[in-house]
């Protein structure tokens, strides 16, 4: 079985796609509970962790799957995607300690904006991979 570059940039872009779209359905459930509750808030930034970790993870893998499919400007874009994902779980978590760890009303409404932008950086990170899908096949 001979498998096409298009077919390998194809799985590497659902191999991106899968966390993403996880994360983009599961994160708007916190827009419905107080991130004043402990447990509520270490669940949260379990999940931004585990969504920017894998991100990195997946992109990584799809950087090479796009890149022995010799698609460079994906290679590229997908690294992108990886380097970016893994910054913002470095700035993502040390803002969401910062304000966990003051406690106060303020920091509470930080920490909504905080997930608000989380949310945000998906939101624009899914739609330019999506948007590329028609450009592989």
């Amino acid at each position: 079985m001979v498998v096409t570059s298009d077919a390998l940039v194809l799985y590497a872009v659902v191999i991106v796609l899968l966390p993403m779209v996880c994360f983009f359905l599961s994160a708007p459930a916190f827009l419905l509970v107080g991130l004043e509750i402990p447990e509520v808030m270490q669940l949260l930034r379990g999940i931004f962790n585990g969504y920017f970790l894998v991100m990195g993870i997946t992109g990584a893998v799809a950087t090479v799957l796009s890149a022995a499919a010799g698609r460079p400007v994906f290679s590229v874009g997908l690294a992108a995607i990886a380097a970016i994902a893994l910054a913002s779980r470095r700035w993502f978590l040390q803002h969401i300690d910062a304000e966990q760890a003051a406690g106060t009303a303020a920091a509470t409404r930080r920490l909504r904006r905080l997930h608000v932008k989380g949310m945000l950086v998906n939101a624009v990170l899914l739609a330019a991979v999506v948007a590329c899908v028609p450009l592989i096949v």
